[in-house]
């Protein structure tokens, strides 16, 4: 769900800055209380953390909420935010253990103990919503407050576990507010991050105001901060240049990206590589026209990302031919080892071999609002039905509607962007392809099953790169999705804001306290 990136170089284009003086960027005082406008297209799921997994709900989770562990900005490695220190004790990595900050806050006043922290962990493991993080707690397996110590008890080693932990998924909720077993619902939030949700409509906006009881890793929070949320990037489009936002980020058009120009003195842009992929999800499942790996292998030979990449996206996405993007540990290029050249032969050929009758018909569903989904969708409904081998009916639905789709197994493909929750092959692995997989193909394979467990074993990460190569071959020839691009990232903001950078900068926190007037 999540932009992230072990490789960001966060090449910052300020495009009104060159030659300037240092003074001007210093915060204009006079500003302090006056509100920043940040314009997006990601949807809000839930405030509830035990019920969302994606972008939109996260980007706001990380500014309402706080997590034992964060990350600082471009870090790879988490650090305390909640918590005083946290780290695995014995051997094994089977027990992490990390003890609270002393004078955390809730809104209602009551002081975070050790035991809203076990709260946390337990009910979003307990509800497990189709559309919630609970599947990031798959090697946790029970929590212990004692004081204020936290003890986490995994049924198998886990070096990845910190990683989890500084997610949304980790986010801390007020055990006096949040329903054991249940969703919250309604429109309050109560946390204990840099900013107090003060007002929220769905799909308009959410209105952030500092939040005075804040203690952890940040020396001070930001200005006060209006989130506006757009049905869809030319929404968010016009409203940047009505100047209804300050800043806008994710998503603005393609054609919009593609002519940002750094000699333009009107507007800062900041642009850093991504490791956000965009994948075809195919259901595996024995009741799909897909369920047989011949039929997926043979989509694969059809799928032209380099005419996807420059015609939909005018070339503001890179191809991408693997399961894992360029910039993190384990990548490679398995996909197009496997199918280099775009092939009908092949395709009708496999489909002969799987004796199914032609066209085979599917159903692709996607996210509306969501990007280019629209014209993505059709780009590749012109790509798989060319040669007659396939029919597909494409159809858009809602955010919220399409997750569930999805999570329920009732399309027979789908376009999901994946943001990843933090800078790790993992986040590549169990979530996208691991039985029970946060994407629901259907898919199972215990050899892979055994490469993510292994791969969790090592604290050194750069020794998983041999175990996630060998996952992208058996990826590549079981075809439960295919890779289609890897974005690259965009922020625009006015020329009298700073801290663009720092909602994009590779960590997977919108740092939306950065932002500030200049």
């Amino acid at each position: 769900m999540r932009s992230v990136r072990m490789r960001i170089l966060a090449t910052l284009l300020v495009l009104a800055a060159v030659g300037v003086g240092g003074w001007q960027l210093l915060p204009a005082q006079g500003n302090n209380d006056k509100t920043i406008r940040v314009g997006t297209t990601d949807a809000v799921t839930s405030l509830d953390p035990a019920g969302a997994y994606d972008a939109g709900s996260w980007a706001l989770f990380s500014n309402v909420f706080q997590s034992l562990m964060t990350f600082e900005p471009s870090g790879v490695t988490p650090v305390p935010d909640a918590a005083k220190s946290c780290d695995f004790v014995g051997s094994g990595l089977k027990t992490y253990r990390c003890e609270l900050r002393d004078g955390l806050t809730f809104p209602s006043g009551r002081a975070m103990t050790a035991e809203d922290v076990k709260y946390s962990f337990d009910r979003v493991k307990k509800i497990n919503s189709d559309v919630g993080p609970a599947s990031l707690f798959s090697t946790l397996g029970s929590v212990r407050a004692q004081g204020n110590t936290v003890t986490f008890n995994l049924s198998s080693p886990d070096a990845t576990f910190p990683f989890k932990v500084a997610t949304g998924a980790g986010a801390i909720v007020d055990r006096d507010k949040y329903p054991a077993g249940s969703l919250r619902t309604g429109s309050e939030v109560d946390g204990t991050g840099p900013y107090t949700l003060t007002s929220y409509t769905k799909d308009t906006r959410a209105d952030l105001a500092p939040n005075p009881r804040y203690k952890g890793i940040l020396g001070g929070t930001g200005r006060p901060v209006e989130l506006r949320y757009y049905a869809d990037a030319d929404k968010l489009n016009n409203a940047w240049k009505a100047k209804d936002v300050e800043v806008a980020t994710r998503t603005l058009p393609p054609a919009v990206l593609s002519r940002l120009s750094a000699s333009d003195p009107k507007q800062r842009v900041t642009e850093s590589d991504s490791s956000e992929t965009r994948n075809l999800y195919l259901n595996t499942r024995a009741n799909s026209p897909l369920h047989d790996a011949r039929v997926r292998r043979a989509l694969a030979w059809l799928v032209n990302r380099e005419q996807l990449a420059a015609t939909v996206y005018d070339g503001t996405v890179d191809p991408l031919y693997s399961l894992i993007p360029t910039g993190i540990t384990g990548h490679t290029t398995s996909f197009f080892d496997a199918y280099p050249k775009r092939s009908t032969e092949k395709a009708k050929a496999l489909l002969t071999q799987a004796g199914v009758t032609t066209p085979v018909r599917f159903t692709f569903g996607y996210g509306k609002g969501r990007g280019a989904g629209a014209e993505e969708a059709a780009e590749l409904k012109k790509q798989l039905e060319a040669g007659g081998l396939f029919k597909v009916d494409v159809r858009g639905y809602e955010w919220t509607d399409f997750q569930k789709r999805w999570a329920t197994g009732k399309l027979d493909a789908y376009a999901v962007g994946w943001v990843a929750d933090y800078p790790d092959p993992d986040t590549f692995g169990a979530p996208l392809v691991g039985t029970g997989s946060t994407m629901n193909t259907g898919y199972t394979n215990k050899l892979v099953d055994h490469l993510i467990v292994d791969s969790q074993q090592f604290a050194d990460r750069s020794r998983v790169a041999q175990d996630f190569r060998d996952l992208q071959a058996d990826v590549a020839t079981d075809v439960p999705l295919i890779p289609l691009w890897q974005r690259k990232e965009y922020v625009v903001s006015s020329e009298d804001i700073g801290g663009g950078q720092y909602l994009s900068d590779g960590t997977g926190v919108f740092r939306l306290w950065r932002l500030t007037w200049i």
